[in-house]
This record gives structure tokens, sequence and C-alpha cells, in this order.
């Protein structure tokens, strides 16, 4: 099959700094391969994103990782936040900087199909409004969670940390997280800070029946762009 113009660069660039699939490398020569990569012509910015598998049974109820963190430089991302509240909360909301607010008016916007959020955050007494929209929300990773901080009692700070770079994660079937960590021209030591915060709060994470190691691959990558895999030893956490 014959490979596309920036698949044979992508390949070229590969071949020429000699990376390998099995084998693991450090966290700067990643980033600064990965930084040589053709360019999407996106929108906006390309991604680095992160795969990290952990060494748990994804099966086991107990075993499932679902949490949110807080960046130390943001992911790069715009948020758009969307929050079920009212009152003097609605208020805290939108000095946070949500982007809309409100409780059946908001309700009835969801059920339209009108969906236009990255983050939708709930006070705990909005779960009259939010459980009719589960199969709606869900699907979409939208629906709010106590682990994640999105269904809260304090929701000025739940919208303030999702504004300044809090992302949420949940491991998939196979033990693996996935999420974006930084745009394409940041520099590398807030890639290399935010990578590393990540890790240490999933760190803290590890369920008492898993056992073994429990973080035991990094591959960070390019938004739709080849994998490299990371040397634990190159990162702090």
């Amino acid at each position: 099959m014959k490979l596309t113009k920036r698949k044979s660069k992508i390949k070229d660039i590969l071949n020429k700094s000699n990376i390998k699939k099995d084998k693991s490398y450090d966290m700067k020569e990643a980033i600064s391969i990965l930084k040589e990569m053709p360019k999407l012509k996106f929108k906006d910015l390309e991604s680095f994103d992160i795969s990290i598998r952990l060494g748990i049974d994804a099966t086991k109820s107990d075993q499932i990782i679902r949490s949110s963190t807080i960046l130390p430089h943001g992911n790069g991302k715009k948020i758009k936040v969307a929050v079920f509240a009212d009152g003097a909360d609605e208020k805290d909301a939108l000095e946070a900087g949500a982007d809309k607010v409100g409780m059946k008016n908001l309700s009835d916007e969801i059920k339209s199909g009108t969906i236009n959020y990255d983050v939708i955050i709930a006070r705990l007494d909005a779960m009259k409004y939010i459980s009719a929209l589960g199969p709606i929300l869900g699907p979409r990773g939208l629906m709010p969670n106590v682990k994640t901080g999105t269904l809260t009692s304090n929701i000025k700070k739940s919208v303030l940390n999702v504004k300044n770079g809090q992302i949420s994660y949940k491991t998939e079937k196979n033990g693996i997280i996935h999420c974006a960590i930084a745009k394409i021209n940041f520099e590398y030591i807030k890639i290399k800070e935010n990578l590393e915060k990540l890790l240490s709060d999933i760190k803290k994470l590890k369920p008492a029946t898993s056992k073994g190691i429990f973080i035991k691959k990094i591959v960070i990558s390019t938004t739709m762009g080849p994998g490299i895999c990371i040397k634990k030893e190159s990162l702090k956490f």
C-alpha cells in the first residue's frame, strides 16, 4: 500500500532518529522528535496526547481509575463549561467563567440535542435534572461525577479548576488512560511538568487489590501522529 507524503515523512523522521516500537526513550528526546513531525492543517493546534497503561484488571469495578488532575500549565484547550445551578451559585459560576448556567432551561437545551460544551458541572441538588440526561451525557463522557469534581457543592471552585487546566480521565477496558496534556507549541518543561503532575496523581490512586507494577507503560504522541514510549526514569513522579 502506497504511503501518503505525510506518512512517508513521518517514517523517514523515525528511521533517521532510530526510533523503535519496542524501545523506550528519554522524555526530552521524544518531544524533540515529535515536534519535527509534519503538522496537520487543523483549525486549532495539535495536542500532545498521553496513553498510560496501568497494572490493573479493568474488568473489576474496584480497580477502575476515574479521577481528575489540574495540570500546572493547562492543556492549551479552551474549555466550554455548562453549569446546573441557580441563585448565588449561578452568579459564582458566571464570575468564574462558566459559559452557560441554568437548571430546567439547560436541561431542555441538552434534551434538544444541543451540546456545545466540553464539561458539565452540577450542584448536588440538580440530580433531578441530571439523572434524566444520563442516556445523552453518559456516552459523551459528560455526566457530572463526584470523583472528577464535576458534581459538587462548591460550584465556583469547580468551574475555576476546569478553566485553569483540570482534565478528567477514566481507565478504558484494557486498563489504559488516554488524555491530552499540552499543545504542540508548549515549551518542553511545561509538557514535562504537566505529565509528571498527571502521573503523580494517578500513582496515588493505585487500588489496594492491584499487585505488581502499577504504571506499566507511558506513550506520548501528537494528534494522529506516531507514539513514542517514554522511559519512566526520565520523569519525576
